[in-house]
């Protein structure tokens, strides 16, 4: 017998009863039951309902508490970084005083927590953004050498969008930033760290600052530093509602306090939260000592005749604990007058409620939305095409699955647009939407095809469809090999590993994916207008480089930034000087030694740097039987050897050597040239083995 589906979904919407009706009658039995069973368990569970529902307050405060520190702590390391990154990519000169304003004010305005921007040059002087609360900021700037003992400070307004000059002035100081432990340090030291401030040019404010060096051309320029003062801390902890009169304290180590909630300290108020519960966090310290340090611990304290349910967690900063105190009595008085009176009136009624309720909740709630959790289960995971649509008998989880069928369908079409393994893998690393990095080693890959610009002026739209073949081709290559793909810039295709999921041999398989692109280019036939094959140049370079979301709040791209970045776009353009398809740095070759076959070709100095890089070409990977024979590269790499010991009789000898067992070898060919004029016209001291790229 042939049943209609659509006659079928009508009779079953016709069916269907509001959810309201069936949770109220779940709630009605739920609460019968309840009431029934906690009067007769009572006297043997009130206080282990007390300890767990002081737990369950606990660990909400401890996971908001946790996520504010690491914001924190994320947003300091975040502007440290940023910061850093423009004096070393010379963006910003230490001295350049408008531009260094802007960017320390920008910082202060962007990050709600940070307090203070401040450097401190070698010779002492010292410059500093702070803010005044919310409503006001302050650049100051000390000189020894212009006005020792002076302190000139400008203080702006801050409006909606923007920041109004209000006033100027100068006043004596004697604060001295060399005689601060973070700038002491920072001046010695090769990476940033944390410190624990007290003094500042304003006076004494309980501070911590991540401060760390500024090199510009292996020259120290001074140390900068990120400062959080404690009272940021203080109105965040005003902010948790920790019973009705319970709190909760920061405290390091010792014992002593970092932050007590109040609601109106800031960086011109100093906090004067109430400390009257303080003495019970510092006695569980002790009574916790090294192991409440390094884990979660809870204990039940006597004060004044009162219990409390006092808890100890770490935070996310070396050192500090969250302790929090709550009276017991909040859980156990109301628990107990609620209890006594449902006793009386509902005891039988919760006997006869227990069966309706858990017939009712099996078949008309708890299976259709158990089938409904596991469809978002799927969209959490970004499995869409797994997403079923459920009828159900309740009218609101019918349109719930349906919704939930609609919203896959619809996210289905940005697959194309967003990497659907990037979101997945930021997914489950719990990476949030929101601007954000921090710096890995990773490696890069730049690929683009020879002569774009003349093929595409010449095929005009007709360009399309070979462009997308190669994109396709190399985006399939690059997500096979573990890779992520960050952007297309025309023909260009931009790509890294080693995030968001990390990779131990991301070099290796970086190295793979481009051998596997220029096999797959000349495989696939691709020609050009003129007939001739597609060809297509590749730089890779491995490094110290921010990943992660990278823009403002209303668009974000998960991007690698930094010189590593940079000198691999660079390696994709010095193919095409040196007549090669593959260039990869030093630092990749370092890494993936042992897995590739290639050969040193020169020293470079890419554009805009003048140290010299050491530049190979990848040849293949180890054990292919694509690679050949290689004993040529030893003659090379001995050629290049004897020209960088200005011997270059020996090293012509060497690069001729190589053409003769590979005719087509444009490096050779370069290198043999080079040695002839140079050969011809000895050099003067001052020449160097490092050729110089004059294009990007």
């Amino acid at each position: 017998m042939n049943v209609d589906p659509g006659r079928q979904l009508r009779a079953i919407a016709r069916m269907t009863v509001s959810i309201r009706l069936a949770v109220s009658a779940l709630v009605l039995a739920a609460i019968l039951l309840t009431a029934a069973l906690s009067s007769l368990l009572w006297w043997r569970t009130a206080e282990a309902a007390s300890r767990q529902l002081a737990s369950t307050i606990n660990e909400q405060i401890v996971a908001a508490v946790r996520k504010e520190v690491s914001a924190i702590v994320d947003e300091a390391r975040a502007a440290h970084t940023a910061i850093r990154t423009l004096f070393l990519q010379n963006v910003l000169d230490t001295r350049e005083a408008d531009k260094r304003e802007f960017v320390f004010l920008s910082q202060l305005q962007s990050q709600a927590t940070i307090s203070w921007v401040a450097f401190g040059w070698p010779d002492g002087s010292f410059f500093a953004a702070h803010k005044l609360g919310d409503r006001r900021l302050e650049m100051m700037e000390i000189s020894l050498t212009d006005h020792p003992g002076e302190r000139r400070v400008d203080e702006y307004d801050v409006v909606p969008g923007d920041i109004e000059f209000a006033n100027r002035r100068f006043e004596p100081t004697d604060f001295r930033v060399a005689d601060q432990a973070w700038f002491k340090a920072g001046l010695g030291a090769e990476d940033p760290q944390w410190f624990r401030v007290m003094d500042h040019a304003t006076g004494e404010r309980p501070s911590i600052a991540f401060a760390g060096p500024i090199d510009v051309y292996q020259e120290r320029q001074g140390v900068l530093a990120v400062i959080i003062e404690y009272t940021r801390l203080a109105r965040f902890l005003s902010q948790l509602e920790v019973g009705r009169t319970g709190t909760a304290f920061i405290v390091d180590g010792s014992g002593e306090l970092v932050a007590a909630p109040d609601k109106d300290a800031d960086e011109l108020h100093p906090a004067r939260g109430d400390t009257a519960l303080l003495p019970l966090a510092r006695a569980a310290l002790d009574q916790a000592g090294e192991a409440g340090r390094k884990e979660a611990w809870q204990s039940r304290l006597t004060s004044g005749g009162a219990a409390y349910e006092v808890a100890l967690t770490p935070l996310p900063f070396p050192g500090w604990s969250l302790a929090t105190v709550i009276p017991e009595a909040e859980f156990l008085g109301p628990v107990e007058t609620t209890l006594h009176r449902l006793i009386l009136g509902l005891a039988v009624g919760a006997v006869l409620a227990a069966l309706a309720s858990a017939m009712l909740a099996r078949s008309v709630i708890a299976a259709p939305l158990s089938r409904v959790v596991g469809e978002l289960r799927h969209v959490e995971a970004f499995a869409l095409e797994q997403v079923r649509r459920h009828p159900s008998r309740l009218k609101e989880i019918a349109s719930l699955s349906g919704a939930i069928a609609e919203m896959a369908a619809g996210l289905s079409a940005f697959r194309k647009f967003i990497p659907a393994d990037l979101v997945r893998g930021l997914l489950r690393q719990g990476v949030e939407a929101k601007p954000g990095g921090s710096v890995q080693e990773l490696s890069v890959m730049f690929i683009d095809i020879a002569g774009f610009t003349g093929l595409s002026e010449r095929l005009g739209d007709r360009v399309v469809p070979l462009l997308s073949r190669y994109l396709d081709l190399t985006s399939e290559i690059i997500v096979a090999n573990g890779g992520t793909i960050d952007k297309f810039i025309g023909d260009a295709v931009m790509a890294f590993w080693g995030a968001p999921q990390p990779q131990g041999d991301h070099a290796a398989r970086c190295c793979r994916a481009a051998l596997a692109c220029r096999r797959a280019i000349d495989e696939s036939g691709l020609v050009d207008d003129l007939g001739q094959p597609l060809q297509i140049r590749i730089g890779i370079n491995s490094g110290r480089m921010l990943v992660g979301n990278i823009g403002s709040e209303l668009r974000l791209n998960y991007t690698v930034i930094g010189d590593a970045v940079n000198v691999a776009s660079r390696l994709e353009g010095a193919n095409k000087s040196y007549g090669t398809q593959i260039l990869i740095g030093a630092a990749t070759e370092r890494l993936a030694r042992g897995a590739v076959v290639t050969r040193e070709v020169d020293s470079i100095a890419v554009y805009g740097r003048e140290e010299g890089l050491s530049v190979h070409e990848l040849i293949g990977m180890v054990n292919e039987n694509a690679v050949g024979s290689i004993g040529w590269i030893a003659d090379y790499e001995r050629g290049l050897a004897a020209y960088r010991a200005r011997r270059f009789a020996d090293a012509l000898a060497d690069f001729e050597a190589v053409l003769k067992r590979r005719g087509d070898d444009r490096p050779a060919e370069l290198m043999r040239d080079r040695c002839r004029r140079l050969a011809a016209a000895a050099p003067d001291v001052s020449w160097r083995p490092v050729a110089a790229l004059a294009s990007k």
